[in-house]
C-alpha cells in the first residue's frame, strides 16, 4: 500500500520541552559548523534512507556542503526527492544516576542539489578542507586539483529551517 503524500515542511510542531530548546541562531550555527559529522535523511518512493558523512557549513549562504562519488544511492534518493532533513549531535555523555544524557543537537530541513558552478565547487571543497586539515594551504594545494575536482561530485543543502535542543549540565 503506498504511503500518503505529506508535506513535512508545511506543518510546524512545537517543542514539548521548551526549557531544552536552543533558541539562539548563533549557537545552532556554531554546532552545525563545528561538529564533524551530519546525518542526512532522505526518502524515495516511500522508502527512507539515512547517511552520515562529513560536511562543511557556509554561514553566508546558510548552506551545508558535502562531497561524494558521481553516482550512488544517496544521489539517486536526492535526485528523486531533493527535500531532506539533517542532524548534527554533540554527545556530552551519560549522566550517572539520572538515566539520562547531556547533549546538544541541531536539526534542519532543506533542499539538496548538485553544485554545478566550478567556482562554487572549489569554494565548497576549500571549506571542507579548511574544516578538517591542520595545514589548510598545503592541503588545498594537494587535494583540490583541477583533475580531481572534475571527478568528485559536490552537493549542497540550502537550509530552510533550523531547530535545536539541548540538555547540558
Amino acid at each position: 500500500m503506498p504511503l500518503p503524500e505529506v508535506d513535512v515542511m508545511a506543518k510546524t510542531y512545537h517543542m514539548r520541552r521548551k526549557e531544552r530548546e536552543i533558541t539562539g541562531k548563533e549557537e545552532m550555527v556554531g554546532l552545525l559548523a563545528g561538529l564533524p559529522h551530519v546525518t542526512i535523511a532522505m526518502c524515495k518512493d516511500g522508502i527512507p534512507y539515512l547517511v552520515t558523512m562529513n560536511h562543511a557549513y557556509d554561514k553566508t549562504a546558510n548552506r551545508v556542503y558535502f562531497h561524494c562519488a558521481r553516482s550512488g544511492k544517496k544521489l539517486d534518493f536526492m535526485k528523486a526527492n531533493p527535500r531532506v532533513m539533517g542532524q548534527v549531535i554533540e554527545d556530552l555523555g551519560y549522566v550517572e544516576g539520572e538515566c539520562d544524557y547531556d547533549y546538544r543537537t541541531v536539526h534542519f530541513e532543506g533542499v539538496a542539489g548538485e553544485v554545478t558552478s566550478p567556482r562554487e565547487k572549489l569554494r565548497a571543497l576549500a571549506l571542507l578542507v579548511g574544516k578538517f586539515e591542520q595545514n589548510t594551504e598545503e592541503a588545498r594545494e594537494r587535494f583540490i586539483k583541477a583533475a580531481s575536482v572534475k571527478r568528485v561530485a559536490v552537493y549542497k543543502i540550502d537550509i530552510v529551517k533550523l531547530t535545536g535542543k539541548k540538555r547540558v549540565p
